[in-house]
Parts: structure tokens; C-alpha cells; sequence
């Protein structure tokens, strides 16, 4: 499609202009712009010579001087039988009230769309229609091109405040998938409830009781655009709980650990190598249904200010899994700022680290989308600087060229996520893709992120390939639970702050050196992985013998 724009006389405000060719382009179609203030004569002169099959005209001054303009305009279509034409408007709202009178523009923009509902209209190339929002995430995904999805997590610890919440979210156009967050004891109990801890009800989520409950939000956000829900996974019983999901809000993907919500972090009491088995059935069972997996892993290693390159090889064994277990659509979550003092430059190349690792796995059977978010702690508890931290984060990890932006609310520092909440930190995310999208540096092809990203890929190599020493003849031990709760047992794998928990190590030291997070020794000095390694292999045999 060839479409051509400009200001109209006597306006020369073109940075609508700028911004709607800029997705025309990047759309595949041919883009030429005109210039700004053309007269109505030097605009039709330049339409007999491209013969466009769409034509963008912008106007920003006074409803008065609009309404002549576009009263001569439609003359001249009609004298010149240019009906077959597309023409767009780009406007103010009060000339937008005006040039809806005239009834000469296939679709107004006043600038309160995002660039997402303008892509969606030249998709339709140019036909008025009413939007259809698909109702599955590779579908969704792709009517989103070349924007990625936004996601939002919500739970209030009120289920009625949560439906009306949730309703609000979906009426406000700014969102595509909702996650929902069930309290503790709804991803515990929620079929053992004479177990559930009364006094603990709401705390950490929505109090999740009843199939009820989730029909009632999914029923609620049934207006607007039709967000996509999904729900954290349980910490038990975790296919009761898919089965459950799928039943009720169509869970547009499972999340699901490869090694926490067990006795790793207390947040359920499945010991390590059970836990690992049954959240790889978890997988298994989502594959077998066609339905995305996203495995919650690396990030949980990093809250726990683990090195990066645990981080790097967690995020690995994690993709490993979900393909070992037929996973074909795999969401790769890569949570920025974390531990919080990291460095733009050390998390792109922690980050890039992951996704050159995980594109050895790729084939025509497994896919990675990426998926960025702010760090979970990062965020101040002083609103205004939390959003700035927001927009910051974001912004850096658009270099990532992520699929779907798992938006954290500004609020997390302070309090949990209100609809409103909710709503004005998807409108911040949206303004930073919005001129992001107008083009920007790669930051990929900074010295140190290349470095970064080299020299932990480097060593997550020998992690893994130490890994994989603990295996037995016959069996992937990548994928076996009891080779992946050894090298967590003998500090293959470890974090500081897993001190004291009988299934893990927890001797590792760490230190933020140059933005990025180390292991060290007794005296601070970074320790490479092949140092780290032999000072624990004097600990092996004591270890495997009590295993």
C-alpha cells in the first residue's frame, strides 16, 4: 500500500505526520511525506502524481479554520472522483468533533491512540471495522506487530474490588493480558481448604475460593479490548490447578517454576526433587494442550542475589525443561534491575547472555518469545521516582526486542497495584514504546554489553558442563530432578540467601563488581566459575554420601 501525508495549510505542526509514516514503514508499506502546510492545490498536484492509495493529512489549529478547509477538501474529491481514496486525519479532539461532520475521513487520530490501534487500522488497509481482539497469546501477538503485548499482574485482597478492578482495566484499553495474582493460601490450599490460614486470607493476592471466583473476573473483563487472563500457577497440586485455569479464564499460558514455590523458598512444603518432577509434568500436561509455558526460574536466583552466571544457566535449564517436556511456545522472562544495584550495561549483557543460550535450543518445534519487566524490588516507594525508575527500565529493555512487556506498577515500592495503578503505569509504558518505536541507538552494540554477555556466556558454559558431570549413564542430566537438586545441594547452584536451608548450599558469596553480580571469595576478590568449581569439588564426596 502506498500512502502519502502532510500538514494542510496554514499548519505546520508534522510530528503526527512523522509518527503515523514511521508505522506505515515499519508496517512494509511505502511511506512518502509531502511536507508540512501544502495548500489544497499542491496536495492533490502531488496525489495525481503518486496515485496513493491512502492519504494522511494532519490539521492542529482552531475547529473554525478546519471546518472551511475540509469543506473545500471534500469538493475536490468529489469533482476529482477520488472516492476510492483513503484519506486520515490526524487532529486535535475539537477539529476531530469538526471533521467527523464533513464525513470525508476513513478514521480520525487525535493522539490518545496508541500506536498499536493505529497499526491495527492499516492492517485493515484503511477499512473502518470494528477491532477483533484474538483470544490466544500467538494470535494476539501478531496483531499486535510490530508492538509488543503489555501484561500487568492484579490481586487485590478483595474479590469483589478485584472484579470491578479487573472490569475497569479491560474498559480502559491499555492492557492485553491480565495475570491474576491469588493469595498465598489460594495457591497452597485451594484444594486442601481445611488447611487454609484464616488470618493470612488476601495476603499476597485476591482470596481465590471457589471456580466461581475466576468465572466472575474472567465474565467481567468481557468488554473493552478483551484482555487475554492468565493466573499464577499454584505452589501444590499444580495440574488440578491447570485443569482449573483452562476451565474457567482460558489461561492464555501456564507460569511455572522449574525449582521454587517448594521448600527451596517455603512457599509450599514439596521437598526439591519432588517439586522439580511435578512441575515438569505441569509442563508436559500444558504442552500436550498446546498452551504456553513460561518458566518462573532465573529471576527467583537473582532476588536472591545469586552471580549472574547462575542466573544465565538457571534461565537455560529452565528453556531446557520446557522443551524436554514438549513445550513448542516458550516465554523466556527476563526481569531487569535485579539484583537492584545492577547496571544497564551488565543487565543487557546478563540478558543477552540468556537469549544467545536459549537460540541454541530454537528449531521448528520450539520457539522463545521474550519477555521483559522491571525489576520487582527495584522500585521506589516514592511515586514519582518509581516511575521514572519505570520508564528507565523500560526503556532499556525495548533494546531486547521483547514480544510481550510484563509491566510492573510504579506502585509495588509502596502498595500493591490498584486498577488505576494498573492503568496510568500501562499509559507510561505505552508513551516509552511510543518514542522508542521512532528509532533509537542499539544498545546491544555497546563495548560493554558485548563484553558482558561474552564473558558470562563463557562461564555458564563450565557451570553447565559441571552440571552435567553429576549425571548418571543413560539418563539428560539437564533434565533429571535428582541431578538439578544435587547441584543445588553441593552449590553448583547457590545464592547467599539460601543460608540455613537443608536443600540448598548457601556458602556462596557474592558482590556487585562493575555493575554486575559476582561470586567471591573470603576477601571480595571475584572468583571465576572454574576457581568457584574446584573449591567445591573437596566437598563432593561428603555431599554424596548424605544425599
Amino acid at each position: 500500500m502506498r500512502i502519502i501525508a502532510c500538514s494542510l495549510e496554514p499548519c505546520i505542526h508534522i510530528a503526527g505526520v512523522m509518527n503515523f509514516l514511521n508505522i506505515v514503514e515499519r508496517l512494509g508499506h511505502q511511506a512518502i511525506f509531502l511536507g508540512p502546510a501544502l495548500s489544497l492545490e499542491e496536495l492533490f498536484s502531488n496525489i495525481d502524481k503518486y496515485q496513493p492509495d491512502m492519504v494522511g493529512v494532519s490539521f492542529r489549529l482552531t475547529p473554525e479554520v478546519a471546518r472551511n478547509i475540509f469543506s473545500q477538501l471534500r469538493v475536490l474529491i468529489e469533482e476529482k472522483n477520488l472516492i476510492h481514496i483513503k484519506f486520515v486525519l490526524g487532529a486535535t479532539p475539537s477539529v476531530a468533533k469538526v471533521a467527523k461532520e464533513c464525513e470525508i475521513f476513513d478514521a480520525i487520530f487525535t493522539g490518545e491512540e496508541s500506536p498499536m490501534e493505529v497499526a491495527v487500522y492499516l492492517k485493515g488497509e484503511g477499512v473502518i471495522r470494528k477491532i477483533s481482539y484474538p483470544q490466544n497469546f500467538v494470535d494476539r501477538l501478531e496483531a499486535n506487530k510490530p508492538f509488543p503485548i503489555l501484561r500487568h499482574h492484579f490481586g487485590l485482597p478483595s474479590l469483589e474490588e478485584t472484579i470491578q478492578g479487573a472490569r475497569e482495566i479491560a474498559e480502559a484499553n491499555v492492557l492485553d493480558v491480565i495475570s491474576i495474582g491469588p493469595d498465598q493460601n489460594a495457591q497452597e490450599f485451594f484444594f486442601r481448604q481445611e488447611e487454609i490460614k484464616k488470618e493470612l486470607s488476601g495476603a499476597g493476592g485476591v482470596p481465590l475460593r471457589k471456580n466461581e471466583d475466576l468465572l466472575r473476573i474472567y465474565e467481567a473483563t468481557r468488554t473493552g479490548n478483551y484482555p487475554l487472563l492468565r493466573c499464577y500457577s499454584g505452589t501444590r497440586d499444580l495440574i488440578r490447578w491447570a485443569e482449573l485455569l483452562l476451565e474457567t479464564i482460558h489461561n492464555a499460558w501456564a507460569a511455572i517454576p522449574l525449582c521454587w514455590y517448594s521448600s527451596l523458598d517455603k512457599r509450599s512444603s514439596r521437598l526439591l526433587v519432588e517439586a522439580i518432577k511435578e512441575d515438569q509434568q505441569a509442563m508436559k500436561w500444558h504442552a500436550e494442550r498446546n498452551i504456553s509455558v513460561e518458566v518462573n526460574e532465573a529471576h527467583h536466583w537473582s532476588l536472591r542475589d545469586a552471580p549472574d552466571v547462575v542466573a544465565v544457566v538457571t534461565a537455560f535449564l529452565a528453556a531446557y525443561n520446557a522443551k524436554a517436556m514438549g513445550v513448542k511456545h516458550y516465554i523466556a522472562q527476563l526481569m531487569l534491575n535485579t539484583p537492584t544495584s545492577t547496571s544497564g550495561r551488565a543487565d543487557l549483557g546478563k540478558m543477552s547472555a540468556v537469549l544467545e543460550l536459549l537460540s541454541t535450543l530454537k528449531d521448528e518445534n520450539f520457539t522463545v518469545y521474550r519477555q521483559i519487566r522491571t525489576g520487582l524490588t527495584s522500585l521506589s516507594s516514592n511515586m514519582s521516582v518509581a516511575k521514572g525508575q519505570l520508564a528507565s527500565s523500560i526503556q532499556m529493555g525495548l533494546a531486547l526486542s521483547p514480544h510481550i512487556v510484563h509491566v510492573v506498577g510504579f506502585s509495588e515500592g509502596d502498595h500493591v497495584a490498584t486498577a488505576s495503578d494498573v492503568i496510568e503505569s500501562c499509559k507510561i509504558v505505552q508513551g516509552v514504546i511510543r518514542n522508542y518505536s521512532l528509532g533509537f541507538p542499539n544498545l546491544l552494540l555497546d563495548e560493554g554489553v558485548i563484553s558482558r554477555k561474552e564473558h558470562l556466556i563463557k562461564e555458564a558454559k563450565i557451570l553447565i558442563s559441571s552440571i552435567k558431570e553429576l549425571g548418571i549413564s543413560g539418563k539428560d542430566p539437564l533434565v533429571d530432578p535428582e541431578v538439578i537438586a544435587k547441584a543445588i545441594k553441593i552449590g553448583l547452584l547457590d545464592a547467599p540467601q539460601l543460608r540455613g536451608n537443608p536443600e540448598a548450599c548457601g556458602k556462596i558469596k557474592t558482590r556487585m563488581i562493575n555493575g554486575g553480580c559476582e561470586a567471591v571469595d573470603e576477601k571480595g576478590n571475584p572468583l571465576s566459575e572454574e576457581e568457584r568449581i574446584e573449591r567445591l569439588r573437596v566437598e563432593y564426596e561428603k555431599v554424596y554420601t548424605s544425599i
